[in-house]
């Protein structure tokens, strides 16, 4: 399998009122394409500051990320927002829907930003609504949808431009367990769909228990569970 992204003895720190707080001491991660991955951890652990690491969105203080074999120090802003482009796609616990716009048309916006002609963006996203089950809700406005469905809207914008890796952010805790069920079920067909990876950050076992690999993170550095 080939490597998607790679974590090479990361650091993290911040600094308040004075005080030095260490988050990650040397974590390693390696993923590879196709390849499902649970990261689990008490809250406040830094789950989510790693995921931001891995997706780009903040620096670590030292260490190396690399995504599709890019370490992510060698780009400029711009080279890197156009990397992530080409290779993520984020889906966090809160949909962080557009309001104001279709399901439709949230789908469509990635690939809008990456240039897609508009009526083949809009035949690509309504196809995949459709494959969801939510063909009937294309043209309504996320206020119109129910929590599940909302949520199932922001993951297939998520993957609409085929990313080579899904990064997810507790992506069923604001669910109840039938929706949580129904999300699930929808990244994982996706990616094996798409080849892609899969990282989860959770604190539920039972979701960790559906991917092909299970870390927790401790003390600062990722560990087999």
């Amino acid at each position: 399998m080939n490597n998607i992204i790679s974590a090479q003895k990361i650091c993290y720190q911040y600094v308040d009122g004075g005080r030095k707080t260490s988050i990650l001491s040397g974590l390693n991660l390696e993923v590879n394409i196709g390849e499902s991955v649970a990261i689990l951890g008490q809250s406040g652990c830094g789950k989510s500051t790693l995921l931001n690491l891995l997706g780009g969105m903040d620096k670590p203080n030292s260490g190396k990320i690399m995504l599709n074999n890019t370490p992510y120090n060698s780009l400029n802003e711009n080279q890197l927002t156009k990397l992530r482009a080409q290779n993520l796609g984020f889906v966090y616990q809160f949909h962080h829907l557009l309001k104001d716009f279709t399901a439709l048309k949230n789908v469509m916006m990635p690939l809008l930003i990456a240039g897609v002609e508009s009526k083949i963006a809009q035949q690509k996203s309504g196809a995949l609504l459709q494959a969801i089950g939510l063909k009937n809700q294309a043209n309504h406005l996320p206020a119109e949808l129910s929590g599940g469905e909302r949520q199932r809207v922001a993951i297939a914008r998520a993957l609409i431009t085929q990313p080579s890796c899904l990064l997810a952010d507790e992506p069923t805790g604001n669910l109840d367990e039938n929706n949580a069920n129904e999300a699930l079920n929808l990244m994982i067909e996706l990616n094996q769909a798409q080849n892609s990876a899969l990282i989860i950050v959770t604190h539920d076992e039972k979701i960790a228990s559906r991917m092909q690999k299970v870390l927790v993170l401790e003390n600062g550095i990722l560990q087999k569970s």
